[in-house]
């Protein structure tokens, strides 16, 4: 993805403050061989880019005074009840350094798995991205988990799964953490739960007739 900066001269809160007013978002690319450099966006477009998902995960190519770099998006700070864009910040990218990065995890085919199809098996997503390490080159924008071969009792690790080309995991503490989890829905337990609560009350019913058919078939006393 690509996106235009500009360069930016003041900085400061006050100078912060007035340049959102204008419809500007302000930034800092730092990294790389150069120094940090403060920027600003164009905050419509910001934020309509932040929406995607690859903006988030991928390298991206930054224009700034007429000249494309490669940029990895670090952070961006929020209102916290407005839909605005406070300020950003941007990495440079060294083709021969390797990244540390967060990428989604894609899980698919779950609706085509034993668990889910036969064995009336929900699927758990315990992760939903994955630190990785990697050369710029490397970078993969997410990564696919195939979930066709679930079935009922089975957690899929990250051992399971082949990671891309080039792409180590990073773990802390937990070498093999779990992905997915195959979860057993409630709804047999509770059928057969249910089916003994009507059968109870019917077994019951014989007896409460036997007890109330003398009362019905009684004569009242005569009175004397």
């Amino acid at each position: 993805m690509k996106f235009v900066a500009f360069e930016r001269a003041k900085q400061g809160t006050g100078a912060s403050r007035r340049l959102r007013n204008t419809g500007k978002t302000p930034g800092i690319v730092y990294g790389g061989s150069g120094e940090p450099q403060l920027i600003e966006l164009d905050h419509n477009a910001l934020w309509h880019a932040l929406k995607k998902e690859a903006f988030h995960s991928t390298i991206l190519d930054m224009e700034l005074n007429g000249k494309e770099g490669k940029v990895l998006l670090r952070d961006v700070q929020v209102h916290p009840f407005k839909p605005m864009v406070l300020h950003i910040d941007f990495q440079r990218v060294d083709a021969k350094t390797r990244l540390h990065m967060k990428v989604p995890l894609h899980y698919v085919k779950a609706d085509e798995s034993q668990a889910v199809k036969f064995e009336n098996c929900v699927v758990n997503q315990v992760m939903s991205e994955l630190d990785i390490s990697c050369f710029p080159g490397d970078l993969p924008e997410f990564i696919e988990v195939d979930l066709s071969s679930l079935k009922k009792g089975m957690s899929l690790h990250l051992n399971d799964v082949t990671l891309p080309k080039g792409v180590t995991a990073v773990t802390r503490g937990k070498p093999n953490p779990v992905l997915v989890s195959v979860v057993v829905v409630g709804g047999e337990e509770a059928a057969a739960g249910a089916e003994g609560a009507e059968a109870a009350p019917a077994a019951a019913a014989p007896a409460a007739d036997a007890k109330a058919a003398p009362k019905a078939d009684a004569k009242p006393a005569k009175k004397k």
